[in-house]
């Protein structure tokens, strides 16, 4: 797929990655041939290396050119045309040292000059529309409208701004590497047989060739992990897909593109830039409507970026009327798949594959692989692999600018869970100068939205929520969080502590957030965080009962719903008492 506007972070994690084979791609191109004289691929790609070169630095001049005139669409435009002048080139950008250089100095330069114009109109953009007084529906959650009435976001410079979204490696990468042993490679006569008579249960067309059943069994040994994780994870997603491409006209079954896309990572980054769950570089998700500013990238969004993907690959499919085509451009380009029909005279993706890519030659089979065992997974060995529950949350309709530290204080999670369920989202802040549709806990929604109207417009940025112990009063709260009575009771009026419950205090002045009171023989009666491995399919109230735990407070402290399935082997923070026997884990730190 292609790339979206790079990030700070993200382009420190593609300059490794190619570095780090940058010494093995000029030692393949200067050993491409034994004898002296005879031209290395490099050579030969040269003048074609460079002239790709030139066109997309022309591209990128008309860009400064637009950033000049204000001309911000027409500025990303050019920008995206001169990463997808190299990307769609038909060349390998990792094995020409010259082509890879140039390509990572571009993104830079790209990211340089267009984060900047994106941030500052944005900082002063300050009214925020006025919203529907009604509950609207988002992927089945409800939407809970927090504006109670028209705000004015403060301009000043947001709090939690600076912490950067945090990306993972996209199994692409190490897609294009895999080289299948000869074990591998051995198919039968009964196997290819099978293999057609799975192929019926497969809600659309291809042919079946050996390569498909080869990639089965990769996926039977070395790469059964890889597999076991992903058709793990699907459960989080796959209802979602399934619904959003059956409504964009595609057969369901290719939503298991998306396991060797991000093996169901929303976060997952690939070296040449493409993100999210359906990998999309830049150009391809401005295409179909995917925004990509200094505040979110909606590559990385659950159910916007499913829309794109299913849309492309049915324009693909439009295109080519054949399936294993649309699949195959979905991963290099159309322009490359037109490219190897005309050479190989056909439109078939088995007669096309001498002329395309490794990753590519790769890809489609690897597809079709991974749909057969996912339809049927125990009859290819995978037994008693439960699916994650699917992802569950409320939508709320926040204002302008709102911080994440303050939502999951009001919300009773964390910064990181809410990060986790709102993977666009670049900074721990929503857009400056719109309202947005944030996740959230699922439950917790309104509460939320009856917190957050208490908070002044110019402070939900910095505001936090602490809780208030039954018989404390608006006194003993100013002294332990260092804010005033008066603002406390401007900020909270008509609250009642005489049960508890929580106030919106000013996060800056926060000293204490919990009252302490004083308890005989306190080290005997406190709590120890332990971490023990969950088994498969076990769940966070399973675990919390094991050790006399409450199960929602150890849900919010893992950020995991108390139902969830865990996979086998995975860590869980639980606070135990001291004693507790723990067989499966270690004792981590003393809870505060």
């Amino acid at each position: 797929m292609k790339t979206s506007f790079p990030r700070l972070i993200s382009f420190a994690a593609i300059i490794s990655i190619l570095a780090a084979q940058l010494p093995a791609a000029r030692a393949q191109g200067l050993s491409a041939s034994p004898l002296r004289n005879t031209p290395s691929d490099v050579e030969r790609d040269a003048g074609r290396v460079q002239a790709v070169i030139d066109q997309a630095e022309n591209h990128y001049k008309l860009a400064e050119l637009s950033l000049r005139d204000r001309n911000i669409d027409a500025a990303r435009a050019e920008f995206d045309k001169s990463v997808d002048t190299i990307l769609e080139s038909g060349l390998d950008v990792r094995a020409n040292p010259k082509l890879q250089t140039f390509y990572l100095q571009l993104v830079e330069r790209i990211y340089r000059a267009e984060v900047p114009a994106q941030v500052a109109p944005a900082a002063t953009q300050a009214v925020v529309a006025s919203n529907a007084a009604q509950p609207a529906q988002l992927g089945g959650a409800q939407i809970i409208n927090a504006n109670a009435t028209n705000d004015v976001a403060s301009v000043q410079q947001p709090t939690g701004f600076l912490r950067d979204q945090h990306f993972e490696p996209s199994p692409l990468d190490e897609l294009s590497k895999i080289v299948l042993t000869e074990e591998e490679k051995t198919v039968t006569d009964e196997e290819v047989a099978k293999l057609e008579e799975a192929k019926s249960t497969i809600n659309f067309g291809f042919n079946t060739n050996t390569l498909i059943q080869q990639y089965i069994n990769y996926y039977q040994g070395r790469g059964r992990g890889t597999m076991e994780v992903g058709l793990r994870r699907s459960g989080r997603y796959m209802t979602m897909a399934r619904e959003i491409f059956r409504k964009e006209g595609v057969p369901e079954d290719i939503v298991w593109l998306g396991q060797v896309e991000s093996t169901w990572k929303p976060n997952a980054y690939s070296w040449a830039a493409a993100s999210g769950l359906w990998q999309f570089i830049p150009s391809t998700g401005s295409r179909y409507g995917l925004r990509q500013t200094a505040w979110v990238d909606e590559r990385n969004s659950f159910e916007k970026a499913t829309h794109a993907s299913a849309r492309y690959l049915k324009w693909l499919h439009d295109r080519y009327n054949n399936w294993e085509l649309a699949m195959a451009a979905y991963n290099t380009g159309e322009g490359n798949i037109d490219r190897a029909i005309s050479r190989a005279g056909a439109r078939d993706f088995w007669r096309i594959y001498p002329f395309i890519a490794q990753e590519t030659r790769n890809y489609v089979p690897n597809i079709l692989a991974t749909i057969l065992i996912a339809k049927n997974p125990e009859r290819y060995g995978f037994r008693n692999i439960r699916p994650e529950a699917p992802l569950s949350y409320d939508v709320v309709n926040v204002p302008s600018a709102t911080s994440l530290q303050l939502v999951a204080s009001a919300a009773d999670s964390s910064v990181d869970y809410l990060r986790s369920i709102n993977p666009e989202l670049r900074r721990d802040v929503t857009p400056r100068g719109e309202s947005y549709n944030l996740r959230v806990p699922a439950g917790r929604g309104k509460a939320f939205v009856a917190l957050l109207k208490r908070v002044p417009a110019d402070r939900r940025e910095s505001a936090k929520v602490v809780p208030v112990a039954p018989g404390e009063d608006f006194g003993s709260v100013a002294a332990r969080t260092g804010s005033s009575v008066a603002q406390l009771q401007l900020w909270n009026a008509g609250v009642d502590l005489s049960k508890g419950g929580k106030l919106v205090v000013p996060s800056g002045a926060v000293r204490n957030v919990a009252m302490v009171r004083a308890r005989p023989n306190t080290s005997a009666a406190a709590s120890t965080l332990v971490t023990v491995k969950a088994k498969a399919g076990e769940t966070i109230a399973q675990i919390a009962a094991r050790y006399g735990a409450n199960p929602e407070e150890v849900a919010r402290l893992n950020a995991y719903a108390s139902d969830a399935a865990l996979v086998a082997n995975q860590m869980v923070k639980v606070p135990a008492k001291p004693g507790t026997a723990v067989t499966n884990g270690t004792p981590g730190r003393r809870g505060r």
